[in-house]
């Protein structure tokens, strides 16, 4: 059998046990026929085919991010960039500019701020935005997207005064005379959202494309995705134009639950490129808003413990549905007490799975974030085959926050390190664009907890409660191959580079394995290949 690409002098990590470092692989018809050295794999070249010669490049398989929100990515990169902005006024003064070349009465979107970047560390206000921007409705999500800052044209739209309640599951921020402040918290940011106009499938669907050729050009090879339906209609409308080259497992809200089972999709229908995930659920807020839910109050705020945004009763109640209709769950927790309630729901239903004589290898729930642990459950994912669905750039975010909020229960957070020796497998990702899409600072991150300037220090923020919570590269990069592939179900032919397994890999411009690790961040992605095919070229 001939081979009709050939990628020889490189530096190729498998990951597979057989034969982990090798010269140079074969490939035919999208996977991957042989590995070997140099001679071996050329002899395999068929008449007309492509011999690449890597000139010493590392090579490891296709990086996948198992949290992604892809179409609101997509749409982020069209809309005002807060990240950087240095205080409330600052952020202001971003949207004013936007709103200076936007038709008179459009919205005006963006997204990315966190108050705890600014010198008060005060919420702000629809005032500060009225000053600047009052003709036009504004809506800005913050960095953790768990609140949202509007202006006063955009409560009058949503119809929010002082009468207006609280939602479920939702605050809406409010003075000390009971007026709303402009900021809305968790479900409340809906009253203003909903109001707003959405692209349909098909813009949605060219902005995806663009999102896609970011990610391919960072290093990816494909993401699991946690947005919406018509995000799943865009990615079928891709996939359906023969323009869909990434790989999109697509998690469903639980919104869409019933129509899921009414239609019989159960977890892997699809194909290699698009295929259903799990159900997508919400046990809590996030640390940046303070409505992550906690056993004890924030620091400094005796009377919050965070908002249960789904009440365990009715989370049980989902979860149970879900896996009788072949269906995993997936589901938000960041708080101690919401990762909590949400292994109490999956050891409840692990009992009804076993007496149905269903494996747990063939229910893959998933927790997503799992920020702070208590330490009596450090322990049950692990126990109970639940995956670790995690994010290290969180950490190197968050981290300040998290000292100044949790205190020394901060020991226990964001430490992937303590799921993986309790038993757990880890999934990596990013959450863009709550963090940016490029895994290579992620994977960084992961080994080293340190932020690019090198803040904390040599050791890194937090290293564990036992001085032990940094990755090696090893287990990072596994973290964002193997961990996604099996939580995908596509152990069998993605996250390694094997004979059989699909020609998905990177090209890298150092050897992350030995270079000084907070260097692997800036490593240049010289190429990605997806099924045998160069998505991102840049080789010398």
């Amino acid at each position: 059998m001939q081979a009709d690409t050939v990628l020889v002098n490189g530096n190729i990590r498998t990951q597979y046990d057989a034969q982990p470092q090798v010269r140079a692989l074969a490939i035919r018809a999208g996977r991957i026929l042989a590995l070997g050295d140099d001679d071996d794999m050329r002899a395999l070249l068929g008449t007309g085919g492509d011999v690449v010669d890597l000139g010493g490049a590392l090579v490891i398989p296709g990086l996948v991010d198992a949290h992604v929100h892809l179409s609101w990515y997509a749409h982020f990169l069209h809309n005002v960039d807060l990240t950087e902005a240095r205080s409330a006024q600052h952020a202001a003064e971003l949207v004013a500019e936007r709103a200076r070349s936007a038709a008179p009465g459009t919205w005006i979107e963006g997204r990315g701020w966190s108050q705890d970047r600014w010198p008060d560390r005060a919420f702000p206000t629809a005032a500060q935005l009225d000053a600047v921007v009052p003709d036009h409705p504004v809506y800005l999500e913050a960095q953790s997207a768990h609140a949202a800052w509007v202006n006063l044209a955009a409560l009058r739209q949503a119809g929010i005064t002082a009468e207006t309640p609280d939602p479920p599951g939702g605050r809406i921020g409010r003075d000390a005379s009971g007026q709303p402040t402009g900021v809305l918290f968790e479900s409340a940011m809906g009253l203003v959202k909903d109001r707003m106009p959405e692209p349909d499938a098909a813009q949605m669907a060219e902005h995806v494309r663009t999102a896609i050729t970011r990610a391919q050009r960072g290093g990816l090879t494909g993401v699991h995705d946690f947005d919406g339906a018509v995000a799943f209609q865009a990615y079928q409308l891709l996939q359906e134009q023969g323009a869909l080259n990434f790989r999109i497992v697509k998690n469903l809200p639980v919104e869409l639950l019933d129509h899921a089972i009414s239609l019989g999709l159960r977890w892997g229908f699809g194909d290699d490129f698009l295929r259903i995930g799990g159900v997508k659920m919400f046990a809590d807020g996030a640390l940046g808003p303070r409505t992550a839910w906690m056993v004890e109050p924030y620091e400094g705020e005796p009377e919050n413990t965070g908002i249960c945004t789904m009440d365990p009763e009715e989370m049980m109640a989902c979860v149970s549905r879900a896996s009788a209709a072949g269906l995993p769950s997936t589901i938000h927790a960041i708080g101690d007490l919401a990762v909590h309630h949400v292994l109490n729901v999956y050891e409840a239903v692990r009992k009804e799975e076993a007496a149905r004589g269903v494996a747990p290898d063939r229910r893959r729930h998933r927790i997503e974030h799992v920020q702070l642990i208590h330490p009596d459950d450090t322990g049950r994912l692990g126990a109970l085959g639940i995956i670790a669905s995690m994010q290290p750039n969180h950490a190197t975010s968050d981290m300040e926050m998290a000292d100044r909020y949790w205190g020394e229960r901060a020991g226990y957070a964001y430490n992937w390190r303590l799921q993986l020796d309790a038993g757990a497998r880890l999934a990596l990702g990013s959450d863009a664009p709550i963090e940016p899409i490029e895994p290579l600072p992620n994977i960084q991150a992961a080994v080293t907890r340190r932020r690019a300037d090198g803040s904390p220090g040599p050791e890194g923020w937090r290293s564990g409660h036992d001085g032990r919570g940094r990755l090696t590269v090893d287990e990072a990069v596994r973290g964002f191959t193997l961990g996604p592939a099996y939580a995908a179900g596509l152990e069998d032919r993605l996250g390694r580079l094997a004979p059989g397994y699909l020609a998905d890999l990177v090209v890298l411009g150092q050897d992350i394995y030995t270079c000084d690790p907070m260097a692997i961040g800036e490593t240049p992605v010289l190429g990605t290949m997806i099924g045998g095919r160069w998505v991102h070229r840049n080789l010398p």
